[in-house]
């Protein structure tokens, strides 16, 4: 299933062209057009999926065994320090673009963006970690 004012699925579908660095007959994963650094790609499914919330449970166990894969070469050929492997979903998340996508970001020690991955930390106290626990054993 695709839509049809969606840029990736356009792109999944090769109707706009993009730097591919790997294809299978789920995925494509292409270099990022705005990076975050030098190699940034994206994983993206063939079909149109919103959010991980759409995206079936065989997908998702691909789409990660495939971003291990690739964090591995990439940081062999790039010879990069780090790497992120983000997923957002929804707007509040930083999810730009409503197709699903996971980034693969090579970090380099020299590239001054140690700590642009971060956010505020919060002090919980134990009642209310107790609280959000037995919320989310239920």
């Amino acid at each position: 299933m695709k839509e049809e004012n969606c840029i990736f699925c356009k792109i999944a579908s090769g109707e706009i062209p993009s730097k591919t660095i790997y294809e299978d007959n789920e995925f494509r994963v292409i270099l990022d057009i705005s990076p975050a650094s030098k190699g940034h790609a994206l994983i993206i499914p063939k079909e149109h999926y919103a959010d991980i919330y759409e995206l079936p449970e065989d997908m998702a166990g691909h789409a990660m065994i495939l971003a291990k894969k690739l964090a591995a070469h990439m940081t062999a050929a790039l010879k990069c320090d780090g790497f992120n492997i983000v997923q957002n979903n929804g707007e509040v998340a930083g999810q730009t673009v409503f197709h699903f996508h996971m980034h693969l970001i090579p970090r380099y020690q020299e590239d001054g963006n140690q700590d642009k991955l971060c956010w505020n930390h919060l002090e919980l106290s134990q009642e209310e970690l107790e609280d959000i626990c037995e919320k989310l054993q239920q």
